[in-house]
């Protein structure tokens, strides 16, 4: 997929912050994979990608979600969860997309898993230290991506654990999985 035609789609899919955040997750994604030795085409794409959906009309997205053979749980969640499954169901059927490494980096951007790819973490990682995000402890944040993937990694996954746990929001089970994963590395 031709990065151009992509970010023309994008224009009219999302409201221009929204779509000013993915150019710089964008950016950011191509800088991670070209340390972490990841084909910085791959990162762009998911990058570009991975907030398609995130405009849709919640009751769209539960039928995307029902009808793709998608993790169910993910219905008795917060729909803002949705739209990583939702973008990657739409990055495969309506824009071919087969790499199924591109297509996870897509669908576990909001959420990380247990067992992530290093083009997943890197999407995941992008999108919390972005240029344009603004948040305590967000310098920290960007001072792990320089070090190594999976310090980076576990740095973001327990932020964004704590920052629900202090909403007393539900965290979903592959976040959990993904927390717990990193934190048990020695």
């Amino acid at each position: 997929m031709e990065p151009g035609v992509l970010k023309n789609e994008l224009e009219k899919r999302l409201p221009r912050k929204r779509y000013e955040h993915v150019l710089r997750v964008t950016e950011t994604a191509k800088e991670l994979a070209a340390r972490f030795g990841v084909p910085t085409d791959k990162a762009e794409q998911a990058a570009l990608f991975h907030d398609i959906a995130k405009f849709m009309e919640p009751s769209d997205m539960r039928i995307m979600i029902e009808e793709n053979d998608e993790d169910r749980r993910l219905l008795t969640f917060h729909h803002e969860l949705w739209h990583a499954a939702a973008g990657r169901i739409i990055a495969e059927k309506e824009f071919g997309v087969k790499d199924p490494d591109i297509l996870n980096a897509i669908r576990y951007h909001t959420t990380g898993r247990a067992g992530m790819s290093v083009l997943e973490k890197l999407i995941y990682i992008a999108d919390l230290i972005e240029p344009g995000r603004s948040f305590p402890g967000i310098e920290e944040l960007r001072k792990t991506a320089d070090l190594k993937i999976d310090e980076a990694m576990k740095a973001c996954i327990a932020h964004s654990v704590l920052y629900l746990i202090e909403r007393r929001a539900a965290v979903f089970p592959d976040s959990i999985e993904c927390y717990n994963e990193h934190v048990q590395r020695i």
